[in-house]
Parts: C-alpha cells; sequence; structure tokens
C-alpha cells in the first residue's frame, strides 16, 4: 500500500468517525433535554413546600400533561405506521415526490411553529438562567437576586449593591393570557418577552424554509424540536407497555428496510423534517469529495427516548421512595418535592459551595443508574448499528440494534439492583380523585394577569 493510498484511508476513516459522532450526539441532545424537561412531581415524593414570595407553589410540582400510551397503542402503532409508510410510497410513486413534499412542507410549517416556538424559548431561558441568575457565589459566600426589591441579597437577608435591575425585571415579566368559551375553547397562554422572541424566530425559520429553501441544518432543527416536545407529550406509562412498543416497531422496522424499498424510498425523496440529515463527503481523501447525506429517521430517537425518559422519571420516583419513613400510626410521610427544571444556571454559578450552605432548589441532583444505564446502551447500540452497516455498505433499521441495546440496559439493571418488582408496578397512569370538586367555569371568559 503506498502512501496516497493510505492517506486516503486514513482520511475516509477520519471522516466517518466525525459523521458518526455528529449523529450520536445530535441524536443524544433532544433525548437528554427532552427527558429532563419531561420531568414532574413523582407519586412518591409529597407536595413541594410553599415558600415566601413564591407564588407558584404547587404549581411547580405538578404532573406534566402527558399522552399516555395504553398496549393497544403497542398494537395499533406498527399498524398505522406500516399504513403511512405505504400511503407515502403510492403517493410518490402516482404523483412526484415535489407534490408530496409541498404538501408535507405546509403541514409541517403549522406544527412546526409550537415546537420551534417552545423549543427556542426553552432555549433562550436555559442562556438567560446562567447569564442572569438568582443565585450566585462569591467569594465563598451565597448571593440571592431579590426579583421584587431589584436588589442583590445575602442568602442571610442583608442587601448589597443592586444590579441587573432592568434586564433581569424586564425578562422576568409575565402575562397570563386566558380565553374560555364554553367547552369549545379553553386556553392559557403565558407570555414573556423571551416567548414573543422565540415566536418571531421560529415565524422567520418557517418562512425562509417555505420561500427559499430547507437546508440540512434547518431541517435537523425542526427535527430536533419535534423530538424535544414528543418527549414531553407522551410516556409508555409502563416499562412493559414501552417494552411492547419498541418491540411491535422493531418488527416494523425490519420489514420495512429489508423486504420493501418503501422505507429507504420514502426517507430519500422526502423533504420534510421526518429525520435529521448530517452531510458526508464521498471521497474523502480526494481533491473534490462530493458530497451525500447520511439519514437519522425521528422514530429512532422518539421511541427509544420514551423508555428513555421513562426511565428517568423512575429514577426519580425511587429517590424519592426511598426518603419516605413511617410516622407512628404507620402512616407514610412522602418528602416535599423539590423541582429540577429550571434552575441550571443557578446551579452552575453555585456549585462551589457545599450541599449544606445552598437553598433546597439548588440541592436537586439524584441517583440515576437507569437512565445513564440506558443512554449507554443507546450508544452502544448505535456503535454497533454503524460498524454492521460499515461491513456490509447496506442501510440499516437502526431499531434493530436500538430496542435491544436500551430494553437490555434498563432491564438488567433493575435485574442486578434487585428492583424488578418496583419496576414492574411503576405506572404513569394518574388516577382521578372522585372526591374532588368540580370547578365550575362562565360560559364566556377572557382575562390577562400581570406576574412576575
Amino acid at each position: 500500500m503506498d502512501y496516497s493510498t493510505f492517506a486516503n484511508v486514513l482520511a475516509k476513516a477520519y471522516s466517518l468517525i466525525l459523521l458518526h459522532l455528529h449523529i450520536v450526539f445530535s441524536a443524544l441532545l433532544p433525548i437528554y433535554t427532552g427527558a429532563y424537561a419531561s420531568l414532574s412531581r413523582p407519586q412518591s415524593a409529597g407536595k413541594p413546600k410553599k415558600t415566601s414570595g413564591n407564588r407558584k407553589g404547587e404549581e411547580a410540582g405538578c404532573a406534566v400533561p402527558m399522552e399516555r400510551l395504553s398496549a393497544t397503542d403497542a398494537i395499533l402503532l406498527p399498524i398505522v405506521g406500516g399504513a403511512t409508510l405505504s400511503g407515502l410510497y403510492f403517493l410518490i410513486k402516482r404523483y412526484g415526490a415535489a407534490l408530496v413534499n409541498k404538501i408535507l412542507a405546509w403541514y409541517f410549517s403549522f406544527i412546526s411553529f409550537h415546537f420551534l416556538t417552545v423549543s427556542i424559548k426553552d432555549a433562550l431561558n436555559v442562556v438567560a438562567n446562567i447569564a442572569l441568575p438568582k443565585y450566585f457565589a462569591q467569594n465563598g459566600r451565597l448571593y440571592k437576586i431579590d426579583s421584587q426589591g431589584n436588589q442583590v441579597a445575602f442568602a442571610d437577608g442583608k442587601t448589597a449593591t443592586p444590579r441587573w435591575k432592568a434586564i433581569r425585571m424586564g425578562l422576568k415579566q409575565k402575562y397570563l393570557v386566558k380565553i374560555h368559551v364554553s367547552k369549545i375553547v379553553d386556553i392559557k397562554v403565558q407570555l414573556t418577552p423571551v416567548n414573543v422572541f422565540a415566536s418571531f424566530v421560529a415565524i422567520a425559520l418557517i418562512a425562509y424554509a417555505n420561500a427559499v429553501g430547507q437546508p440540512w441544518w434547518l431541517v435537523n432543527l425542526q427535527g430536533f424540536a419535534i423530538c424535544y416536545i414528543a418527549m414531553q407529550l407522551m410516556t409508555p406509562t409502563t416499562f412493559t407497555t414501552g417494552a411492547l412498543i419498541l418491540f411491535g416497531l422493531f418488527c416494523y422496522d425490519i420489514w420495512a428496510v429489508f423486504f420493501t424499498p418503501m422505507m429507504v424510498n420514502v426517507a430519500t425523496n422526502l423533504d420534510a423534517p421526518m429525520k435529521l440529515l448530517f452531510p458526508r463527503s464521498e471521497n474523502a481523501g480526494a481533491e473534490t469529495p462530493s458530497k451525500s447525506y447520511s439519514m437519522l429517521g425521528l422514530g429512532d430517537i422518539v421511541l427509544p427516548g420514551l423508555n428513555i425518559g421513562l426511565a428517568l422519571r423512575f429514577d426519580l420516583y425511587m429517590h424519592y421512595l426511598k426518603k419516605q419513613k413511617l410516622d407512628r400510626d404507620n402512616k407514610v410521610i412522602k418528602a416535599p418535592y423539590v423541582s429540577v427544571a429550571g434552575n441550571f444556571g443557578d446551579r452552575f454559578w453555585t456549585a462551589g459551595l457545599p450541599p449544606s450552605d445552598k437553598p433546597a432548589q439548588l440541592n436537586v441532583s439524584f441517583p440515576k443508574p437507569y437512565f445513564t444505564a440506558a443512554m449507554v446502551g443507546y450508544v452502544m447500540a448505535m456503535a454497533a448499528a454503524f460498524s454492521v452497516m460499515a461491513i456490509y455498505e447496506h442501510a440499516q433499521p437502526a431499531l434493530l440494534y436500538l430496542v435491544p441495546g436500551v430494553l437490555c440496559a434498563i432491564w438488567g439493571t433493575a435485574l442486578v439492583r434487585g428492583e424488578l418488582k418496583q419496576m414492574w408496578a411503576y405506572s404513569e397512569m394518574i388516577k382521578k380523585d372522585p372526591t374532588a370538586a368540580k370547578t365550575q367555569k362562565p360560559m364566556f371568559g377572557f382575562s390577562i394577569t400581570r406576574g412576575t
């Protein structure tokens, strides 16, 4: 082997490694952030404590409204998926990909607006919390920004020098808009400067996609948003249902990729944000390498991601379950829930302080054995898929590797830790309280409430 051939082999290997790292990171990002965004008060935790100045009270611990999938859904999903794929394949063959792409572009424009707005808003809130934290540490001392008095105060209550007054108060200003029309319309919208700005950015991105074109980074941005929101909107409810869903779609993926041309044909012809695109060089090391794209379907992110998110919520459930105590009457006393979301910047700027010097809302870390194992299983499964694809030079159904990788990681962790019984019994199904009083709403209603 001469030097030029060896250099080309190294260049190709280096290009493939970068491509695979790009794919893995892009898949893990919405899974990781979406899983954390889906966290809410588990059934093993008590209601959060009300603190002075915290008018939200129990709202911080309210359960996130999610679509809870059942065993029936596990059976229907592969059938619906196969019918949808067959329908798209027929439309492309009958009317051409251009017309189908145009219809899907307008359809995704409507749904992407909400997904992009929420995703951009959450990202901006994290950046704002890092740049303008409520808590920060300096010289071994904890400081708190008083949102009411616009002052920096010591944790013991002593006032220090005013800082970040206009910017912080402007970003934190909130307006709650409520619209109610009988049983037809019941809308609650929280408006902040960040929300409004995120909406304009989403509109600009969608307008660019429809008027100019959809470059790969814009397709991926919409795909990230869809995966991120889907992780918060759906849950398998139980680990057994999650396993059934993955197994059913595991069989569907094998059928669609190996036994029909439909999956590859639809994926390569449609430009809709139903996949992530990754630019690659076909002839790495050559003077003029040609460009093409590798693809990863959103289903290969969302479906395992739903089980990974369930694993993280189970970790939180087990954390509070182990903190429960019994009183003299053998009544279970639950530890009050402390919200995990919304204070990343505060925890970042106070990381150097010991836990005893920080308030409860900054001491929210908990063991994550199931979540960590599931993430490691996902990465190892992706590595196996890349290896087989490189050896056989044929597109591989990612779920063929992701399903056993994620499920074996989660259930294997429960087996090793001796917690199979708890995991089998765990359910996120919410039981309605029959004794709860129903609030009577007026026929029509409209209100705007200002808050901080």
